[in-house]
């Protein structure tokens, strides 16, 4: 499982990043416009949504419902001090895909117990794609939520995040995630396209 998380380059937009990662295959994206207006995210969301959904994608809105559901978007990611996850739920329905950010096993436990359908469990390591960073977890903080989900039986998809790299995915995996999130490292590949088809190979 492969969440794109949209960024700029000085060499590609936002849209672009997107394109980038759905012609290599990628199927889940999150549009991720931190710095934009609400007019600017609508407007970009309202072209994302069209790109991914002619070719079978996924589209998550993040921090902004919203801006999800006047888009007609897929689903939203909710971050600590957005919307919470219990909210988001009862105004936008049960087949609303819902997501929530974590740094701990007690925000992973309630985010699970008010109904997120996955939880993006970062930093991997630092990035710099996204301000306010909270504490690093390294692959030893990913083996401890992991084990203390599996103790209180909590089932919720976990998906990793942070300045993770294809060379990364292999020990990530095994600490029993669900799946990945990329964002830097396919942006600033020499050939993005060819990279995401690279990380989606590794997990196949």
């Amino acid at each position: 499982m492969i969440q794109f998380i949209s960024h700029f380059t000085n060499r590609y937009s936002y849209t672009d990043s997107i394109r980038l990662a759905l012609d290599g295959g990628c199927r889940w994206i999150q549009l991720r416009m931190k710095d934009a207006t609400t007019r600017q995210l609508y407007d970009t969301a309202l072209v994302v949504v069209n790109l991914c959904h002619a070719v079978g994608a996924k589209l998550i809105i993040d921090d902004r419902l919203d801006v999800a559901l006047a888009a007609k978007a897929d689903g939203v990611h909710l971050g600590q001090n957005d919307l919470p996850v219990a909210k988001a739920r009862e105004i936008a329905g049960s087949d609303f895909i819902i997501g929530g950010t974590a740094n701990t096993f007690e925000q992973v436990m309630a985010h699970a117990e008010a109904g997120a359908d996955y939880v993006g469990v970062g930093p991997f390591r630092f990035t710099s794609t996204k301000k306010g960073l909270a504490p690093v977890l390294g692959i030893d903080g990913y083996k401890n939520i992991m084990l203390q989900m599996m103790v209180h039986n909590i089932n919720v998809p976990v998906i990793a995040i942070g300045g993770i790299t294809i060379n990364d995915i292999p020990q990530l995996m095994e600490t029993g995630i669900s799946g990945i999130a990329l964002s830097g490292c396919i942006l600033h590949a020499d050939d993005p396209v060819g990279e995401m088809k690279n990380i989606i190979n590794t997990l196949i």
